[in-house]
């Protein structure tokens, strides 16, 4: 290959690595511009010693740049008489349609990819190359993205999935909806340990089980029985009934005996936390309604399985928002969507109002497997429902999540 095709490579990849890393529906992707085998010789030979950053601008003072990485310490980057600075658009795939701008151009909160020679304890970089996305340009881009999953988005609960065809059957809003992948699509999954959406990792079908809550956008077919996948994501988020055993308000954590499991779980409280504690009254009518009027469990209640089997919420959510929230579509008879709406809208509390022996219904992540987790919503003021009837929490919570995003109009994430 030539050195103007390898350059042509090395471009778009510049371009693609730094928008991804900078957008809200796109997981930051390695860094490394890794070429085909036969090209990587050639590419560190025009290269040298060059060195690229990326991340955000934090602070400009004369001609030095504070970079806030991806990862990583600040980084120092100064721009020479000779840096080529260059601004390109969110979405565009090749350098060839950069913009020459001026250093006087950039602020802060504007994402740059430099390319430059690093110092010995990679803090401090004199710049060669300086390629800036533009925050106001990216802010764009992102209310693009979210009138589109509002536009093309579809969200339910996974009923089949046939990695072989590429499809996942899911339920939405009692339809179901066929998601077709194809070699393009984006498949993405939650972290084990976050309810963040631009954290969301690559991933496959194969990770894609039934009862996972999937969201996808894409094309639809005319009745709305299919879509073409251009994203697809997934998560786990377990319901979790327990009492605690004690509230640490130093490393904001509580210890909570598990109802299910009768194991002690580690539950971590950060600032997306949502706490909210149920008032006794409130907590009197949902035990009632979710009784029924023979005072026993009703049938869907029942057939939601015991609050201890911690079945799983999974949301799936397109970028925006903060914090879990009801979609809105149909759960069961028992009502779970009118909960989540009136639970939605209780008053917060905090960690301090927490004590040991409080009953506590969570949804939290799935967690890294040490018995930890972190706390996506935390209900408190529950006794009297976990009493009346055991698996309640799983009654209360059936309906699918949202993280905050924004609502599809079928099923909505």
């Amino acid at each position: 290959m030539n050195s103007e095709r390898v350059s042509a490579t090395t471009n778009r990849l510049v371009v693609i690595a730094l928008y991804a890393a900078s957008a809200v529906n796109i997981h930051p992707v390695s860094l490394c511009f890794a070429l085909p085998p036969g090209q990587q010789t050639q590419q560190a030979a025009t290269t040298g010693t060059s060195n690229r950053r990326v991340g955000a601008i934090k602070a400009i003072n004369g001609a030095v740049i504070t970079l806030a990485p991806d990862s990583g310490p600040d980084v120092n980057v100064t721009v020479q008489a000779s840096t080529r600075i260059v601004r390109i658009a969110p979405g565009e795939k090749d350098l060839k349609n950069a913009t020459p701008i001026q250093l006087r151009d950039l602020q802060i909160g504007d994402r740059i990819l430099v390319g430059g020679k690093a110092t010995d304890d990679n803090l401090s970089l004199m710049a060669s190359s300086v390629v800036v996305m533009k925050h106001s340009d990216l802010e764009a881009r992102h209310q693009q993205d979210l009138q589109d999953w509002q536009k093309r988005g579809v969200g339910g609960l996974a009923k089949a999935v046939d990695a072989a065809a590429g499809t996942v059957t899911i339920s939405a809003r009692g339809k179901n909806v066929v998601i077709r992948s194809s070699s393009s699509t984006v498949i993405r999954r939650y972290a084990l340990d976050s309810a963040q959406f631009d954290e969301a990792k690559p991933s496959t079908l194969q990770e894609i089980h039934p009862g996972d809550q999937v969201t996808a956008r894409g094309d639809r077919s005319p009745d709305g029985a299919e879509l073409s996948a251009q994203e697809v994501v997934s998560g786990s988020f377990p319901i979790i009934a327990a009492t605690i055993t004690s509230v640490d308000t130093g490393s904001s954590t509580i210890n909570l005996h598990d109802l299910s499991s009768k194991k002690t779980v580690l539950i971590k409280i950060t600032q997306d936390s949502q706490l909210r504690r149920v008032p006794a009254e409130m907590a009197q009518m949902f035990a009632k309604r979710l009784k029924g009027p023979t005072g026993a469990p009703t049938a869907a209640t029942a057939s939601s399985g015991s609050a201890g089997d911690n079945q799983k919420v999974r949301p799936a959510s397109p970028p925006g928002g903060t914090g879990p929230g009801g979609n809105g579509a149909s759960a069961h008879s028992g009502g779970g969507p009118d909960f989540q709406r009136l639970l939605d809208r209780l008053p917060t509390t905090s960690l301090a109002d927490l004590h040991k022996g409080d009953a506590v219904i969570i949804v939290s992540t799935e967690g890294t497997g040490s018995g930890s987790a972190t706390a996506i919503k935390l209900y408190s003021g529950v006794e009297p429902i976990l009493q009346a009837v055991p698996n309640a929490a799983q009654a209360m919570m059936l309906a699918p999540w949202s993280l905050g995003a924004p609502s599809a109009d079928v099923g909505g994430p």
